[in-house]
């Protein structure tokens, strides 16, 4: 019995083509190696999960492979392939700078980087979370990632761009990594599915990515505990109770009662929910969340800014026409207020009925 492998590593990209949600970046790369127009130093930033320290690696592999296919792609087949793909490659070199982050270490590195390849034409370094090296680990490293040996990349990868000093900004090239939209994660998603003989309802992979927050590994992780706890069919009932979301049937019923004006209906609702074990502030911003995205609905010109496929796109469009589009901007700014004074309220319970009230009251012509 094969032990058993997380998503999240086991389909963890290895070619440009398998990058989720970064198109236009991979198309770059694959067109510098193509071009050999190279960078001696490369920066790639963004959050958790979108791929730098996989893109970082696909690269590396890419620039030394030796029969590259005519997409582009490593070929997986000669030396240098092989030796990456067997994790004995010399030529590939990585520092998690997080705990690796004093002069010491930029030293060590720069010793090694004085070695020329003995096969293949670069040597390629890899620096995660570059952002945590120290001030004098930074200033250590300058010379050498201004002018490295000609066989020598750099590939400094951060979640924190802001945090690099101007000096080593200025000498990479630097590529920003998008979050990764909820579609392209529900793409992902179904292909691991069928790959792992899993079920899984498309609202409950939707559910998945949008817990995600644009990082395709968190969704992954999320995806194997939601897995785990249905026995390979997941469904959005299933999904919803394990990872504790509260369900937009709540929010349809309460948009029903601001639209009716019936306060003792929200009042009701809202105890529904906190005898669920919801808390209230959660509640307030899922609520503005909702209200946010009917407002979008609404209008064809801004229904694309709603992440979600073209049914649940069509529903919420519906829903959003029974009222007019002032309702919404009045209650957003309403769950704003109710956001802020949240934590300094002594009474919270009181705080979210009184809102519930006034959002009952929007449509009143007496208001």
């Amino acid at each position: 019995m094969q032990p058993y492998i997380v998503s999240a590593r086991k389909y963890r990209p290895s070619t440009f083509e398998s990058v989720v949600g970064q198109r236009a970046l991979t198309s770059t790369l694959k067109n510098a190696i193509a071009s050999d127009r190279l960078a001696h130093a490369y920066l790639f930033c963004g959050s958790r999960g979108v791929g730098k320290t996989s893109c970082a690696r696909i690269f590396a592999k890419t620039i030394n492979c030796e029969h590259r296919t005519p997409s582009g792609e490593a070929c997986n087949e000669c030396e240098s392939c092989r030796a990456f793909n067997s994790s004995r490659s010399l030529n590939i070199i990585e520092l998690d700078a997080a705990s690796h982050n004093g002069i010491d270490d930029i030293k060590s590195l720069i010793e090694q980087v004085m070695v020329p390849p003995t096969t293949g034409r670069y040597r390629v370094f890899i620096i995660d979370e570059v952002h945590m090296l120290s001030q004098a680990a930074f200033n250590a490293f300058l010379k050498t990632l201004e002018e490295p040996p000609s066989y020598v990349i750099f590939i400094l990868a951060t979640t924190e761009k802001h945090k690099i000093i101007p000096t080593i900004l200025s000498r990479c090239q630097i590529y920003d990594f998008n979050r990764i939209t909820v579609n392209d994660m529900v793409s992902h998603l179904l292909y691991v599915a069928s790959q792992e003989g899993i079920a899984a309802e498309p609202a409950a992979l939707h559910v998945i990515a949008g817990n995600a927050d644009g990082a395709m590994r968190d969704a992954l992780s999320i995806f194997d505990q939601v897995a785990a706890s249905s026995m390979g069919n997941i469904t959005y009932a299933s999904t919803i109770e394990n990872l504790n979301v509260l369900d937009n049937a709540y929010y349809s019923r309460l948009l029903d009662a601001f639209v009716k004006e019936d306060v003792p209906a929200a009042l009701l609702i809202y105890k529904e929910i906190r005898d669920k074990g919801f808390d209230s502030l959660f509640f307030i911003n899922g609520l503005a969340s909702y209200m946010r995205d009917l407002m979008v609905a609404r209008d064809p010109a801004t229904v694309q800014l709603l992440d979600a496929p073209d049914a649940i796109r069509g529903q919420m469009a519906q829903l959003a026409s029974q009222c007019p589009v002032q309702f919404f901007y009045k209650a957003m700014a309403i769950l704003g207020d109710a956001d802020l004074n949240f934590r300094t309220a002594s009474n919270k319970q009181f705080l979210v009925e009184l809102t519930l009230i006034r959002l009952c009251q929007l449509l009143s012509p007496s208001r």
